[in-house]
């Protein structure tokens, strides 16, 4: 499936001499958008192909791989299960805008305390699992495995061979492994963290023997799903400007990271970009459940 890219016309570019087009991967499909389709479409093929009727999968309470899951798993007709972290969610979970979708589309929860959900990958845990829902295909937390990677490699297209960087916003590494997979020796991977700490390097290394990548760790807000007036203000005003809408947890993380990257010239004149947006629009609704909560300006809808 090829997706068009769109090209943005903003004044620090065009001062800078920097070409930026977004691949507009959120345009894939209405329920199942950007990299969580290119992670599902393998994954639910395997399942299908060795006899599964169930899904069993991981995630916080606004998750996108959550949401997409339940809906990529209605439409293969299959039952889905989300182990869902934490459990003060149980008597909540309705009005979670994410959560709420998701059981419409038929998935099950199951609520757990973080404390057990960081068991998630331990064979005790994974048995327990089956030992209460019978057997089902796993699928890891934000869909990270062989068969998502495999996926997310069909994300890049010959065309895409005229860009000198592919930036990604990176949550579990699986997308922008399939990236640097595929990209060309002479363009560089660029991925913007969106948790804090040093471990993506590794599982990045783990997965991929290519060196044509690099983190940029500078913008991730303060970790997973934080965010701040000035992001909001950002990601608000990007969408006025170029029609674009960014998600606060992913994408709208990394066009701040290369904006201001771009404004602090760390690109030569003349350098062609390729953004990739993957999609998770879905969490904006439940952001500005958070975000009404701190009183704080809400994202534009």
């Amino acid at each position: 499936m090829q997706v068009e890219n769109q090209y943005v016309e903003l004044p620090i570019l065009r001062e800078k001499q920097v070409v930026l087009a977004i691949k507009r991967e959120d345009l894939i499909h209405p329920l199942i958008s950007g990299n969580k389709f290119r992670k599902l479409k393998y994954n639910i093929l395997k399942a299908q192909e060795s006899g599964h009727t169930k899904i069993v999968t991981f995630g916080g309470a606004f998750s996108n791989h959550i949401a997409a899951t339940s809906a990529a798993a209605k439409i293969a007709n299959l039952e889905a299960i989300g182990v869902i972290r934490g459990e003060e969610l149980v008597n909540t979970w309705r009005e979670n805008p994410t959560l709420k979708r998701a059981h419409e589309n038929g998935m099950r929860f199951k609520f757990v305390s973080r404390e057990i959900y960081r068991q998630r990958s331990e064979p005790e845990f994974l048995i327990s699992l089956q030992n209460e829902f019978g057997d089902f295909y796993p699928i890891p937390e934000g869909g990270t495995n062989d068969l998502a990677i495999k996926g997310c490699e069909e994300i890049l297209h010959p065309l895409d061979t005229e860009f000198d960087f592919i930036c990604v916003c990176v949550g579990t590494g699986g997308t922008m492994t399939g990236l640097i997979n595929v990209s060309g020796n002479n363009q560089q991977v660029l991925g913007f963290p969106v948790l804090k700490g040093d471990f993506l390097s590794t599982e990045i290394k783990k997965l991929s023997g290519k060196k044509n990548w690099s983190l940029n760790q500078k913008y991730h807000f303060g970790g997973y799903a934080k965010i701040n007036e000035e992001l909001v203000h950002f990601i608000n005003r990007f969408k006025q400007q170029t029609g674009i809408p960014l998600d606060p947890v992913y994408t709208g993380k990394m066009m701040y990271g290369l904006l201001d990257m771009v404004r602090n010239d760390n690109f030569a004149p003349g350098t062609r970009i390729l953004a990739i947006h993957t999609g998770g629009l879905q969490g904006i609704f439940g952001m500005n459940l958070v975000l009404r909560n701190k009183n704080l300006p809400l994202l534009d809808i």
